[in-house]
């Protein structure tokens, strides 16, 4: 199929599932993962095998057409699309491994891996690869996922340390149930420990060189989907739910307004009160600017994928910040929705305060938040050197 075929088919298939998602997601809520229906209906879709190599199966979806799926998925429910969006990523990034590896993992269709980039345990080298200790929090979907992606830092031969990112089965670590959150609930991102794991060399590569695009997979280092920059990719296939999220909220607006008076005034109804409308204009135009961050970093990486450009250092950090600008200005919009919700809208079954808490979470993850992208882009911009490698 042509990529504008491929995009509409996924995008027809996702809203048929679409009921689905929002069905469930009280449901995710209330018991800390996706509902096993809302896994199936997607796997159905065909959502799983958006960003695995075609040889495999997949689609190999530009990023345009990853954004609009995942736009979609937000405006529904969260929880499913923050984890789509890591299973996402998690399957790109298994794509640069050595292809043995690829082979192993995507052997079983629809496969998930959960994981986080974090280097937060330790790894020493032993005959024929490493052994691995330590624990990963946030491990998004590991109910539903047979494969975890795991970072560690490994000593070097100058006594320095240098992070490694490894793919095992899931079965090798032992889940904690410990995901007890006030937002995201539904991702199911329970941590993980290891106990002296032994890592075969083929499994485990360096982080630095992949930053670089120095990826180890010789059938995919020519095709378009890998002749781009690890970071601004990340960043791209997570963008687009955000802006979903905001749709979504701006949508459960809608529906209770019409039946909505302003407690304490004269205003019988809130659709005919200024406020109301200059708060409606605010938010959807907040909305709107965030699509315009998240068409253009697609845009950036899709096109720079064709010949493999090379990425500026102010584009990189573009990149990142393009994620926290659209957090910063869909969280301004939710807010400004969710306050003109009125006292009702605490109440568990009315979505918009699921949504706020959802934003929230999304705003303050590591690699989104506002401040700390907006401080590394103006870093470059006024022509320093960024103080992070991740970008």
């Amino acid at each position: 199929m042509t990529q504008m075929s491929n995009r509409a088919e996924l995008l027809r298939r996702v809203n048929e599932v679409i009921p689905v998602v929002e069905e469930n997601a009280v449901w995710q809520e209330d018991n800390r993962r996706l509902h096993d229906a809302t896994v199936e209906a997607l796997a159905d879709a065909g959502v799983f095998r958006m960003r695995v190599p075609q040889r495999y199966g997949g689609y190999e979806s530009d990023l345009r057409t990853v954004s609009e799926v995942a736009a979609r998925l937000g405006r529904a429910d969260g929880s499913t699309a923050f984890t789509v969006a890591l299973w996402w990523i998690s399957s790109w990034i298994i794509g640069m491994f050595p292809d043995e590896v690829q082979d192993e993992v995507f052997s079983t269709a629809d496969v998930r891996a959960c994981g986080t980039l974090a280097p937060t345990a330790t790894a020493l080298p032993k005959d024929g690869g490493i052994v691995v200790n330590g624990r990963w929090g946030f491990n998004t979907g590991a109910a539903h996922s047979q494969w975890k992606l795991l970072s560690a830092l490994l000593p070097t031969s100058d006594g320095g340390m240098e992070p490694v990112m490894a793919v095992v089965p899931l079965a090798d670590v032992t889940l904690v149930d410990d995901w007890h959150t006030s937002g995201l609930t539904g991702t199911g991102s329970v941590s993980a420990f290891a106990d002296d794991l032994f890592i075969p060399a083929e499994r485990y590569i360096r982080i630095a060189p992949l930053l670089d695009r120095q990826y180890l997979s010789v059938t995919n280092r020519g095709t378009r989907s890998y002749r781009t920059s690890m970071v601004p990719a990340i960043s791209a296939t997570t963008i687009g739910k955000i802006v979903g999220v905001g749709r979504g909220a701006q949508e459960a607006f809608l529906e209770r307004l019409p039946n909505r008076g302003i407690s304490y005034t004269d205003y019988m109804s809130q659709r005919e009160a200024p406020v109301t409308h200059v708060g409606m204009a605010d938010a959807v135009l907040s909305v709107d600017e965030a699509q315009y961050h998240a068409d253009r970093l697609v845009e950036m990486v899709d096109s720079k994928s064709v010949d493999g450009d090379a990425w500026t250092a102010a584009e990189r950090a573009y990149a990142r910040t393009a994620v926290g600008r659209a957090c910063q200005l869909v969280k301004s919009a939710v807010d400004i929705f969710a306050m003109a919700s009125g006292a009702s809208s605490i109440f568990r079954d009315v979505r918009i305060q699921r949504i706020q808490r959802d934003m929230q979470a999304m705003t303050i993850h590591g690699l989104n938040l506002p401040s700390t992208n907006l401080e590394l882009y103006g870093r470059v911009l006024c022509g320093l050197e960024p103080n992070t490698t991740f970008m």
